[in-house]
Formats: structure tokens, C-alpha cells, sequence
């Protein structure tokens, strides 16, 4: 297996001070170099990237996955399971308002998962995620 390297990842939004603060102080997520118009940050060791775009009036797409309304697209992060946990509860801390609630996914099944899904303020969906056993990542 090759070494697994950082992604990099930028995405639009529509208010880049809003979207600043919201992974800045929200998601407590280092800041690194900016312009007026985009902003670096780590994202648990990936280069994520805010570009401001003006808002394009696109409908939410969802699919369901273990009986939940998932939003297409989103992105995030696998967690090991106690950062998960923790960065759960300091959300729910924060007011977050979940698109899904941290849950158990697929409870009992091959791929059995922790997972949580919330939009950052310019309507970009996140999905943070946690296996107990590291091996189901890919498992069929």
C-alpha cells in the first residue's frame, strides 16, 4: 500500500468572513495562508481551502444511507473513535446544528461506523466519521 499523503480540498463559499470564523472558532482548525479571497487551514493534517464564490442557487442533494437523508456532496474526515467522540461533544457545545446527529452507522454490520453530518455557514456539507476497528474502512 502506497503512503497515504494529505489531500488538498478547496471549496466555494459565499461569506468568507462567516466561513472564516466558523472553522477558525468553531472547528478550531489552524489557519494558514490567506488572501482576500481564500484561506488555508490544516484539517487534521490535509490542506483544506475556502475560496470565496458568490452563492450558487443549487438544491441540496441527498442519498440515503442506512436510512438517513445524506447530503451530496460533503466532505471530512475518518477520526480514530475517541477524537470523534470528543469533537461530537464540542460541537453539541458550540449550537451546532446537525444535518444528521452523531449516530452509530450500520450498527452491527461490516462497515459499522460513527458519523455526524452538519453545514458550515456558506451550506457546505461536512461528514466527520469514526471506526472502532480501522480494518472496516474499506470492507465489503
Amino acid at each position: 500500500m502506497t503512503e497515504l499523503r494529505p489531500f488538498h480540498l478547496a471549496i466555494p463559499v459565499d461569506n468568507l468572513e462567516s466561513a472564516r470564523t466558523f472553522y477558525t472558532n468553531t472547528l478550531e482548525l489552524e489557519e494558514g495562508r490567506s488572501s482576500d479571497h481564500w484561506v488555508d487551514y490544516n484539517f487534521f493534517g490535509h490542506q483544506l481551502v475556502i475560496h470565496y464564490k458568490d452563492k450558487i442557487n443549487e438544491a441540496l442533494r441527498t442519498n440515503p444511507v442506512d436510512g438517513k437523508e445524506v447530503p451530496v456532496p460533503h466532505f471530512g474526515v475518518v477520526l480514530d473513535w475517541d477524537t470523534f467522540h470528543s469533537f461530537a461533544k464540542q460541537l453539541k457545545s458550540k449550537g451546532i446544528q446537525f444535518i444528521i446527529d452523531p449516530y452509530i452507522r450500520f450498527e452491527g454490520k461490516v462497515g459499522e461506523q460513527a458519523t455526524m453530518f452538519f453545514k458550515d455557514p456558506c451550506g457546505n456539507a461536512l461528514e466527520f466519521k469514526a471506526f472502532k476497528d480501522m480494518g472496516q474502512l474499506f470492507a465489503k
